[in-house]
Order: C-alpha cells, then sequence, then structure tokens
C-alpha cells in the first residue's frame, strides 16, 4: 500500500472534491479499503468518460484496495436526473441487455483475480424484491426533504419549466442504498465518482453515518475538459465509444492522436499509468518539437491498448501512418483498412457505371465542393490518390487503384482524407 496515494491522485489531476481529504488519505494507509463506482446502463456502451473512472477504480486497485464496479441494472431502470429534463424510460429487457454489454467493457481492465481481487455487482440483485413499504421505512426514514431539493441537478430542474419527476428525484435515494449495501455486504467504506455525482455521492456517506453510524468516504474525479472550449470525448461523428463496433479501434485511436499539444499531457496523467517524470518528458519534447507529437502518440497507443488491445492498437497505429502517407497503404489487410476509412467521406461507384475521374471523386466525396474546385486543388500540387500526387487533370480511377478491389483513398492536402468505394 502506498503512503502517499491520496496525493498521487491529487497530483494527476483526478481529484476535485472529498469528503475529508486527511481522513480519507488516513484511510488509505490503514486500508487495504473497498471501494466502488457505478456504472448505470443508459447506452449499449461505455463512453471515455466512463474510462476516467474504470481506471481510477484501477488505480486504487494496484495501490493495493478492493474494487467493486457497480454496473446498475436498477438504477438504470430509472435515470440519473439530468440537468435540462427527463430521461427516456428504456425497458426492462434493453436495460439488462446493456448490462451484460457494459460488464464485458469493464472486466478486462480491473483484475478479478489475486490478493486485491475486483467483484462486479449489479443493484437489481438487493432491489428487485424490495418493496416500497421496505424503501420507505427502512430507507426513507434517514432522508430529509430540504437536503434533497438544495441537491444541485434537483434545484435546477425544479426551477426549470420541466420540473422533475418523482422518478428522477428518487434516484439519489437509491444510489445511496446501494453504498450501504455495500457497506453490510463488503465492507466498502469509499465511493468514487464524476464530479456531478457528488450529491448523490454524499447521500450515501450521510445514510451510512446515520443508519450503521460509521464514517465512509467519497471523492470525485474532476470534469474532463478540453482547452479549446470544445466538448470533450466528443468528435463530429459524434461519442467516443469503448465499443469497437461503436467506434473503431482506429477512429479511436484517431481520436487521442488528434488531441492539442496543450491537452495532451493531462490527458496522459488521466489516462494512462506512465509515471509522472516520464509525462514531463513527453511535454518537454512536443513542446520542442511539435510536429513529432510525441506525448499524442504515447496517449493514442495507451489507451487504445488497455481498451482494444495492443494488435487492434497496432493496427490502427499502422492505419493512421499509411492514411497519411507515412506507411504502406498497400500493406493494410481489409478489416484494418475497412475500420480505417469507416467514417470518412465516401463516393460509391459501381464497375458497370464506367470511368470515374480523380477530380470526379474529389467532388462526389464531397471532399471539394464542385469539380472545378477540384481542378484548381488539383493543379496547386493538393491531391493525392493511395498516397501518390495526381497531376493529371483528367486522370482516371482503374481497377488497380482500388486496394483489396474496394477502396481508393483521396487525400487533398496533408489532413483531409475521403474514399471511393467500389461497390457490386
Amino acid at each position: 500500500m502506498s503512503d502517499s496515494l491520496f496525493d498521487a491522485l491529487t497530483g494527476r489531476g483526478l481529484i476535485a472534491q472529498s469528503t475529508d481529504p486527511r481522513a480519507l488519505n488516513q484511510h488509505f494507509q490503514a486500508g487495504p479499503v473497498t471501494y466502488y463506482c457505478g456504472f448505470d446502463p443508459s447506452a449499449p456502451s461505455l463512453h471515455i468518460g466512463n474510462l476516467v473512472q474504470i481506471l481510477t477504480l484501477r488505480r486504487l486497485q494496484r495501490a493495493g484496495h478492493y474494487p467493486l464496479a457497480l454496473v446498475g441494472g436498477a438504477t438504470g431502470l430509472i435515470g440519473d436526473p439530468k440537468m435540462t429534463g427527463e430521461r427516456t424510460l428504456n425497458d426492462p429487457e434493453t436495460v439488462a441487455a446493456w448490462v451484460d454489454r457494459i460488464r464485458l467493457q469493464i472486466a478486462p481492465l480491473l483484475d478479478f483475480e489475486g490478493k486485491y481481487a475486483a467483484r462486479m455487482v449489479n443493484n437489481l440483485d438487493w432491489t428487485s424484491e424490495l418493496s416500497a413499504i421496505d424503501l420507505l421505512r427502512g430507507i426513507g426514514k434517514y432522508f430529509r426533504l430540504s437536503t434533497m431539493l438544495a441537491k444541485e441537478t434537483v434545484a435546477r430542474r425544479l426551477a426549470s419549466d420541466q420540473g422533475i419527476s418523482f422518478t428522477e428525484f428518487s434516484y439519489q435515494v437509491l444510489q445511496a442504498m446501494d453504498f450501504r449495501e455495500l457497506f453490510l455486504r463488503y465492507g466498502c467504506t469509499l465511493q468514487t465518482g464524476g464530479n456531478d455525482q457528488w450529491g448523490n455521492l454524499l447521500s450515501g456517506v450521510e445514510l451510512i453515518h446515520k443508519a450503521n453510524g460509521v464514517s465512509a468516504h467519497a471523492f470525485t474525479t474532476p470534469l474532463i475538459t478540453k482547452a479549446d472550449g470544445t466538448k470533450f470525448g466528443k468528435t463530429e461523428s459524434g461519442t467516443v465509444w469503448l465499443d469497437p463496433s461503436m467506434t473503431t479501434p482506429y477512429a479511436f485511436y484517431q481520436f487521442w492522436l488528434n488531441q492539442d499539444d496543450r491537452d495532451a499531457p493531462g490527458y496522459l496523467k488521466v489516462f494512462t499509468f506512465r509515471p509522472a517524470e516520464e509525462i514531463a518528458e513527453l511535454e518537454a519534447a512536443t513542446a520542442e518539437r511539435p510536429q513529432e507529437r510525441a506525448a499524442q502518440k504515447a496517449l493514442a497507443w495507451d489507451v487504445t491498448a488497455l481498451v482494444h488491445g495492443d494488435q487492434a492498437t497496432r493496427g490502427a497505429a499502422d492505419a493512421a501512418g499509411a492514411l497519411f502517407g507515412t506507411g504502406s497503404l498497400q500493406a493494410l489487410d481489409l478489416p484494418t483498412l475497412i475500420s480505417a476509412v469507416a467514417g470518412l467521406p465516401t463516393a460509391q461507384v459501381t464497375p458497370a457505371a464506367g470511368d470515374m475521374t480523380v477530380v470526379d471523386a474529389l467532388a462526389a466525396s464531397g471532399l471539394e465542393k464542385s469539380k472545378g474546385a477540384a481542378r484548381r486543388t488539383l493543379g496547386a500540387g493538393g491531391v493525392y490518390l493511395n498516397n501518390s500526387k495526381v497531376t493529371d487533370p483528367d486522370a482516371i480511377l482503374s481497377p488497380a487503384d482500388f486496394l483489396h478491389g474496394r477502396f481508393a483513398l483521396l487525400r487533398r492536402g496533408r489532413k483531409t482524407l475521403g474514399v471511393v468505394e467500389s461497390v457490386s
């Protein structure tokens, strides 16, 4: 066990709020501590915002503490209150399927064997048979309405035109009950979560103190932000998911590779396990030679390998190099190529449709607004077909230009990519 775990977490920017920093630090030192974080199945996959919490569980486990990963089969049926309005209630079959998918995503990121083995739990196990009377008599008596109404999300919703339903208002009771149940079953004394969960975490701490006379602890991680003010975890195509069928390993890798020089060192602290000294060296190297993107490459490799494994990461890295001219497109196998071009602007052509010129392809794929603009870009030397510069304004795509008989890669300038797909 580390006697400076709290300081180490703080140094990596992973603690936004905590119930009592000194007491929590002492709790870690007196450990091992059993702790938990909850993940509600509100979608068929977790996203990279959830990854902050999973990796925080992993850090504490590596420091000699016992993690509980709670997938909320019960709370997922209710929905954590949002700032803006009521959630759509998903049917039980859908939620149950999402629970299974999310459990599979969390499992590889924690160690479920060995001295500090993790445990996966589902709050539906202790709520499904709970009657309304039992909930009100056994749990509800410890909650004061004034405190519940003062929670930021609740207060904001009450002040809005939409208001808040009793269903969502009761969510904080269920989450608090989860903490107490895990305390009773496993001796869990610490809950972690995102900064937006602070009020719910405190509800659990207070419930354990009132019902069992024991001091429990909680801390939150900060909201991850971007230096340019845009929302972290979003791309032009939407949320960055952990499920490879929803965000391909290539797209996942590219997301991290494309981070701003100002953001990459901080993300290395949060999303990787590299020591502080190594992160400082990568930050310095990126400042001195930004074109090499040392911090971003380390970030992209580490996070993609954690989520998707070394083989998928190697394929994504090879594809990234090949698409941008520093590797061989011809060396990419078809599955990697399909992953790499997914989401790119695409023009489809059938073999029976006749010849398509490169100029036609640029306009059809949307890389240029018109054929005239495409000709001008080509004349200026800014058009590439499969990483070879095109100089002939009448150049035609031939069958040999389609990699694996299916894709021809177009590039405008250094970074703007599109693809022509041959379809039967």
